[in-house]
């Protein structure tokens, strides 16, 4: 079995086999949420205020963001924009887009002052990047374009969602 350090590290290469490898894998759920705490901690401790309590905070909205994220996904990516051998169940989706918040750890680099801006800037990028791969492979798709448009489309509604809680 795979470690997760191992895995995190592959994903942070973009490795399309290990985001196969963690799509089949039920038992990689719990290890996927950690990744995503991991990344959201390196993120709090970053940002470099809100002490604990901000760190904490970060932590559960990066947890809560991920089930929205991944449910959105799934259901754009399987019923709005599905390609004919497009075949995938939600957990699949939490697995892949856990996963692709690894690059998201280099973000504790950002408390080094003068490259906070930098870090993120490059860590956003970079896990945008994953995040494709990662849905790409979840949903069996052979264009990685149409995994970027299910992207896109599930950012516009999560944005929109949000506008309408933070309201």
């Amino acid at each position: 079995m795979a470690t997760i350090q191992d895995r995190m590290i592959r994903a942070a290469k973009l490795d399309t086999e290990l985001y196969e490898e963690v799509e089949a894998d039920r038992d990689a759920t719990g290890q996927a949420m950690a990744v995503v705490a991991l990344s959201a901690v390196a993120a709090g401790i970053g940002l470099g205020n809100g002490g604990l309590l901000g760190i904490v905070g970060v932590t559960i909205a990066a947890l809560v963001g991920w089930f929205v994220w991944a449910f959105l996904t799934y259901v754009i990516g399987t019923r709005l924009l599905p390609e004919p051998q497009t075949k995938a169940d939600y957990g699949e989706l939490l697995r892949t887009l856990g996963f692709s918040s690894a690059p998201g750890l280099i973000r504790v680099l950002g408390i080094i002052p003068g490259l906070g801006a930098f870090v993120f800037l490059v860590a956003g990028v970079w896990m945008l990047v994953a995040m494709v791969i990662a849905v790409r492979q979840a949903l069996d798709y052979t264009s990685t374009l149409r995994a970027v448009g299910v992207c896109l489309i599930g950012w516009s509604v999560q944005a929109v969602i949000l506008v309408l809680f933070t309201q």
